[in-house]
């Protein structure tokens, strides 16, 4: 059992796993002396708001060009964001050398695409739910039946954006698998609760794509 930390800084939320268990704090709340004692913490952090120091135990992860015969398509590896490149690390483990298609739902929805023969084919970025209804400072309401019209503001801007964000994964997704028909779909993020329900493609759920990911990393190439 490793006595390594592995850890996930995002915009919204901070994972980490020691020894097989998986904690999680909002990153506003998040501090490193929340963490246990241990000889290195591998880290991947695209929080823009939390900033690490010199620590001479921390290794900071960056995307690369190859992990096993994953393959960056990025013209400069280090551009793509680690916690896409370490939930594409996972799913090409767990994928069984099949093609796969990874989204994350979060702060941000990110989709990344990979065929059988472990090329990155790209990916997308738009906004997750909370970011796109700080677009407008609307009133919310409770319902989420996108299959309805809404009769005040809160319930049309609660359903119109919901609906918004799940027809852009589904529409994207049934196209994808037009072309990757055999593709293994794996979804993770924070996001996953409130749009789990409308999904209407087969997909695993993985809830820990990144910090499986950081340890794959650090098992075969760290």
């Amino acid at each position: 059992m490793s006595s390594f930390v592995y850890l996930d800084i995002g915009n919204s939320n901070t994972k980490w796993k020691f020894k097989e268990t998986y904690f999680e704090l909002p990153t506003s709340q998040f501090r490193l002396d929340k963490l246990p004692k241990t000889p290195k913490i591998w880290l991947s952090n695209v929080s823009r708001e939390f900033f690490i120091d010199d620590f001479s135990n921390i290794f900071v992860v960056e995307s690369q060009r190859k992990y096993k015969s994953l393959t960056n398509s990025y013209r400069e590896p280090n551009l793509l964001g680690s916690d896409r490149w370490l939930a594409m690390i996972a799913s090409y483990e767990k994928s069984n050398k099949s093609s796969f298609i990874t989204i994350d739902i979060g702060s941000a929805v990110t989709i990344d695409v990979v065929d059988s023969s472990g090329n990155h084919q790209g990916g997308l970025i738009f906004p997750g739910l909370q970011k796109i209804r700080q677009s407008f400072n609307f009133p919310l309401s409770n319902c989420n039946n996108i299959d309805i019209l809404g009769d005040s503001t809160q319930d049309a801007w609660s359903i119109g954006t919901l609906s918004l964000l799940v027809n852009s994964i589904n529409l994207k997704i049934s196209h994808l698998m037009s072309e990757f028909p055999d593709a293994r779909i794996f979804i993770s993020g924070g996001g996953f609760d409130e749009v789990k329900k409308f999904i209407q493609f087969p997909y695993e759920y993985q809830k820990n794509l990144v910090l499986d990911g950081l340890e794959f990393f650090v098992d075969n190439m760290g």
